[in-house]
C-alpha cells in the first residue's frame, strides 16, 4: 500500500467509524509515520489508542524492524529499568545473566510505551536521555549504549495535572509530545457507537455460532448513541457479548438495555474503578459526589446482606450466599476491536489477560464466585473503604495482583503502592 487513504487504513485494521475526530487522528498517524518524530497518544481508557502506534510503525520506513509494545503500568517499579534498558550480570540480586532490554531489542524499530504516565520519576529521567541523545545505560553498567528506536507513547493520565503535582517531568512531556494525537471517547462519536454495536454483534454471533446476531430497534439505537460509555469501546464490546448470549434471538429494546445498566444520557461508572481516585478522563473527580455514591452503596449493601441473611437463615445457623452486585457500566475486555498485521513481528510484555466478569442476568458463573461474608460499617471513611475494597479484590482473585488491579480499575504499580501504604498483608 503505497499511499493509503483513511478508508484503506480502516479496512486494513478493521476500524469502524465515521467520526471526524477519529478520522483526524488516523490522518495524523499517516502523516507522521513517514518521519521519526516522537508521538504521544492521549485518550481515555478503552478508546483504542493502541491501534495508532501500529499504523505508524506499519506505514513507516521502520516497518521491517521490530515493533515492541510495553504496558508501563504492569511492570513493577523495582524492575522496570531493567526491563526497558537491560542490566549487567550481578547488578542486583537475581541478575544471574545479562539482559538486553527493550531499547536494545527494538533497535531499528518502534517501541510503544503504553501507560507512560505510570513511569517512576527515575525511569522518566532515563527515558528523557534516550530521547535527547539516543543513548542509554544498562542497570549496573557505566557504559552508554546507542539505540535507534522510534518512540510512540500513550496515556490516559492528565499529564498537565501530573506535572503540577510533581508526578511527571515537564521536559519529558514536551519531548514525547512532538506530535500529539487525541483519540475521542465513544460518547463523542455519535452514530459510531451503533455501527460498532452491529459489528460486535456479528462477530459474536459468528464466534459462538449464534444463528442471527442481535439487533437494536430504533429507540434502542438512540439509547446507545446518547449513553456516555465510561468504559468506551471495551465496555460496548462486553455489553454486546453479554446481550448476544443472554438475549439471543431477541430484538434489543431500551428496556432490555436498562437491565444491563445502559440508560440514555447516563453512564457514570459505579465500579470499583472510581475508588482509585481517578475519573473516567484520567483526572481527579468530584469527591463530594464520590462520597455520596459510597454512602449509598454502603446502605444498599446492608440491605442486600440483611435480605440474604433472612432468606438463608436455617435454625440457629446462618448461611451467607455469594453477594454479587450488578454493575454493567464497565468491564475489562480481553482484546480490542482492531487486529495486528500478520507480516510484522509483534511482542508485548503484558501477561495473558484474565477475564473478570461482573454478574449478568441468568445462571452465569465468574472466575471468582467464592462466597464472602460482607459486614458493613457506617463509620468507614473514603480511605477505609478503599482499603477494604483492595482487600476484597485480593481475596476474590486469590492474591493475584494483576487480576486484582484489573478488578479495581487501577494499574498494578498503583495497587502495589496502595498495598504498602495501607499495610495490607497478602
Amino acid at each position: 500500500m503505497n499511499n493509503p487513504t483513511i478508508q484503506d487504513i480502516k479496512a486494513r485494521y478493521h476500524i469502524v467509524g465515521r467520526d471526524e475526530k477519529l478520522e483526524r487522528a488516523l490522518d495524523t498517524a499517516l502523516q507522521v509515520a513517514r518521519t521519526d518524530l516522537s508521538v504521544l497518544i492521549q485518550g481515555e481508557s478503552g478508546v483504542g489508542k493502541e491501534i495508532i502506534p501500529r499504523i505508524i510503525h506499519d506505514q513507516s520506513p521502520r516497518k521491517r524492524g521490530r515493533y515492541i509494545a510495553i504496558n508501563c503500568g504492569s511492570i513493577p517499579e523495582g524492575t522496570i529499568d531493567s526491563e526497558l534498558f537491560g542490566h549487567e550480570r550481578g547488578s542486583y540480586t537475581g541478575a544471574i545473566d545479562e539482559r538486553e532490554g527493550y531499547f536494545g531489542a527494538a533497535d531499528g524499530g518502534t517501541l510503544f510505551l503504553d501507560e507512560v504516565g505510570e513511569l517512576p520519576m527515575t525511569t522518566q529521567a532515563r527515558l528523557l536521555r534516550v530521547l535527547e541523545t539516543g543513548e542509554y545505560i544498562r542497570v549496573g553498567s557505566d557504559q552508554p549504549r546507542k539505540t535507534d528506536v522510534r518512540i510512540v507513547a500513550a496515556t490516559n493520565v492528565d499529564i498537565p495535572s501530573a506535572i503540577r503535582e510533581g508526578r511527571f517531568r515537564e521536559d519529558l512531556y514536551y519531548r514525547l509530545c512532538t506530535i500529539n494525537i487525541k483519540m475521542p471517547p465513544l460518547r463523542e462519536r455519535g452514530i459510531d457507537s451503533v455501527l460498532l454495536f452491529k459489528m460486535f454483534a456479528m462477530d459474536t454471533a459468528q464466534q459462538y455460532r449464534i444463528p442471527e446476531p442481535i439487533r437494536l430497534n430504533a429507540e434502542a439505537e438512540q439509547v446507545v448513541m446518547t449513553y456516555k460509555w465510561p468504559g468506551n469501546i471495551r465496555q460496548l464490546k462486553n455489553i454486546v457479548q453479554n446481550l448476544s448470549i443472554m438475549e439471543r434471538g431477541v430484538q434489543i429494546t431500551p428496556a432490555i438495555l436498562e437491565r444491563y445498566g445502559i440508560v440514555a444520557g447516563q453512564g457514570e461508572s459505579h465500579s470499583l474503578r472510581r475508588i482509585s481516585g481517578r475519573g473516567s478522563e484520567g483526572g481527579m473527580h468530584d469527591y463530594e459526589n464520590e462520597i455520596k455514591w459510597l454512602m449509598g452503596a454502603v446502605l444498599q449493601l446492608r440491605k442486600e446482606v440483611e435480605a440474604l441473611k433472612a432468606t438463608y437463615h436455617m435454625g440457629s445457623h446462618e448461611r451467607h450466599a455469594p453477594l454479587q452486585i450488578e454493575d454493567h457500566s464497565y468491564q475489562p475486555a480481553v482484546q480490542e476491536y482492531t487486529q495486528s498485521e500478520p507480516d510484522t513481528p509483534v511482542e508485548t510484555t503484558e501477561p495473558q489477560h484474565i477475564v473478570i466478569q461482573t454478574s449478568t442476568p441468568g445462571p452465569q458463573r465468574t472466575d471468582y464466585d467464592d462466597a464472602y461474608e460482607v459486614t458493613i460499617d457506617d463509620s468507614l471513611n473514603l480511605e477505609e473503604m478503599e482499603r477494604r475494597n483492595i482487600i476484597l479484590a485480593l481475596q476474590k482473585t486469590h492474591n493475584r495482583r494483576k487480576a486484582a488491579a484489573q478488578l479495581l480499575g487501577i494499574s498494578e504499580r498503583t495497587l502495589f503502592r496502595k498495598i504498602k501504604d495501607y499495610g495490607i498483608e497478602e
